[in-house]
């Protein structure tokens, strides 16, 4: 399970368009943890905005060095100084495990401060406080377009079954050839691939035949919907760690029994979804 890692948002908010349990409590999120560590998984994926996602991390793992945590920066418009100095408190509150530093709003980087910003957390990486500087983005964002500009280290981008246009378009082989370590997220679209016609919110009601088109060939292949979108995001070539979320041992369990199950029917390419309300959580 090295190529999965844990995002640990819901340790910190309540979190996901299919999230009926809201945030997890401590002594779970402690339980989950030392499942992964059984299971093999040794990334786990954080940042400043998730509640307190960081400072419930700091007080289960302590000393613990059997993961490498990435997190991300506060946005700009909380001012460079402040953005820096929150930085610096992520790195101090994670210990040595704190791996990876990543932009969390890549238009950040557009702005007029945004070489001043790549240029200060270069910093942050030559004194030490990180191994890696990445980015956070999104398909709008043009993440091959920030990669070849700033040469990051790690970006992080959403991908998924249902939403393969980087894959399409060139990206992923993109930054394989620029030497970027990829980690996709939302590979379970926030846990529509998982949801029944009548659970879908009013704005994707819409979509709920091509979903349940997507549905019945998974179904048709003797798959489910969680072996598939694993399945599908661990055999990209380009792909380094597939980032998920749980709520509950229980779901850890169901995803690392679930990976490496792949169909031998499915084409990929006729599962993605071409509809950008669809393939935009924040337009739910």
């Amino acid at each position: 399970m090295a190529r999965l890692g844990l995002g640990t948002v819901q340790f910190g908010l309540p979190y996901g368009i299919s999230n009926a349990s809201g945030q997890v409590a401590r002594a779970e999120a402690a339980g989950i943890l030392d499942e992964a560590a059984k299971a093999g998984i040794g990334l786990l994926d954080t940042a400043a905005a998730y509640g307190t996602a960081e400072e419930v991390l700091a007080d289960i793992l302590a000393a613990d060095a059997s993961f490498r945590i990435v997190t991300k920066t506060l946005r700009l418009a909380e001012g460079l100084e402040s953005v820096i100095a929150r930085a610096r408190l992520s790195a101090s509150r994670l210990g040595r495990a704190c791996d990876t530093l990543l932009v969390h709003s890549a238009p950040d980087l557009a702005g007029r401060d945004g070489e001043r910003f790549w240029r200060r957390l270069q910093d942050l990486k030559a004194d030490g406080l990180f191994a890696r500087i990445g980015i956070s983005a999104y398909v709008a964002d043009d993440p091959l377009g920030l990669a070849e500009r700033f040469r990051p280290d790690v970006m992080q981008v959403p991908f998924s079954l249902l939403d393969q246009r980087l894959l399409a378009d060139g990206t992923l082989a993109g930054l394989d050839r620029l030497g970027v370590e990829v980690h996709v997220r939302s590979v379970f679209l926030q846990g529509l691939v998982f949801m029944e016609p009548a659970e879908l919110p009013p704005k994707l009601a819409h979509a709920a035949g091509r979903l349940a088109q997507v549905r019945a060939a998974i179904d048709h292949a003797g798959s489910s919907p969680l072996e598939a979108s694993l399945a599908f995001a661990l055999s990209q070539p380009g792909v380094d760690i597939v980032l998920v979320g749980v709520t509950s041992r229980a779901e850890l369990a169901g995803i690392v029994a679930a990976a490496g199950k792949a169909p031998a029917e499915l084409d990929w390419r006729q599962l993605a979804i071409d509809d950008p309300v669809v393939l935009t959580p924040s337009l739910w």
